[in-house]
């Protein structure tokens, strides 16, 4: 089982290409960054995660501008969005942003993506909270048209667009891994349904482990290979028990949130979680 890093990248935290480069130094498989373009003030939704939303929410910067900084630095740990917010973004620049940052770090990009829960910061975009899931579909869909198809075309219900020329295509193929974040039962059915891999949070209200013989067991039903569809376990306690259960029930990876804080406060954080850990190979 692979370990990897998470973190929301702010002005006032360390940047996140050096905490990227000290992650691969340090032996950590992959290096993901989360996504709000913005906070509304009026702040009617709440957060999943709890009654007060922390202050790194308003102040993430851009996580693929941040991304491709960090693929320049570094040369082997996997670069992610945890998450990409695709309900909020146009297609087709996202999976131009997508190809370029797979070229530029070798295709070492993983497309985190999902459908969000903060409807006020979605009404800004134009999106409506009820269709997101399926919006997010959609775009999906029209995006691995992108990536795949020299002359893409793509009409639906919510993406509409005729026959198109766009490059560069991914270094990986037929496109990165599309890894759908989201809560068991729902989330779950989403990445069976187009995803490459499912990343539920670890420990939010839901004992994962217990329900990943359910999730492969729909994934079969479903006509896929449970072992095709890899798991993230995201956000998690860097539990040893916990570790060696997700380890023995084939999880892929499991991701650590490291706080939004100066460089050499997450360098400290960062050696003490790798020292936890034990040495990767």
């Amino acid at each position: 089982m692979d370990y990897g890093i998470a973190h929301f990248p702010t002005d006032y935290s360390i940047a996140p290409a050096a905490l990227a480069l000290a992650a691969e130094e340090r032996g950590f498989e992959s290096f993901w960054l989360p996504e709000h373009s913005h906070i509304p003030w009026s702040r009617r939704s709440p957060w999943p995660g709890g009654a007060d939303l922390p202050k790194q929410y308003y102040d993430v910067m851009d996580p693929f501008l941040a991304l491709a900084g960090a693929a320049a630095v570094t040369s082997r740990i996997r670069l992610g969005t945890g998450i990409c917010l695709v309900v909020q973004r146009d297609p087709i620049y996202t999976a131009k942003e997508v190809s370029t940052i797979d070229r530029l770090s070798g295709g070492r990009f993983l497309f985190g993506i999902g459908g969000g829960w903060n409807a006020e910061e979605m009404a800004d975009h134009g999106t409506e909270f009820s269709t997101r899931f399926a919006l997010m579909e959609e775009r999906v869909a029209a995006m691995k048209t992108i990536w795949t198809e020299a002359k893409a075309e793509f009409h639906g219900e919510f993406v509409d667009f005729d026959s198109m020329a766009q490059w560069p295509k991914p270094v990986q193929r037929p496109h990165p891994p599309v890894i759908v974040g989201g809560a068991f039962p729902w989330g779950a059915r989403r990445a069976i349904a187009y995803g490459d891999g499912w990343m539920p949070i670890g420990g939010r209200n839901q004992d994962v482990l217990e329900l990943l013989p359910r999730f492969r067991q729909m994934a079969a039903e479903a006509g896929r290979n449970p072992d095709e569809i890899a798991v993230t376990l995201f956000g998690v306690a860097p539990d040893q028990s916990l570790l060696d259960r997700a380890e023995a029930a084939s999880v892929a990876r499991a991701v650590f949130m490291l706080p939004s804080v100066d460089e050499a406060e997450s360098l400290k954080e960062l050696d003490t979680l790798a020292e936890s850990l034990g040495p990767r190979p």
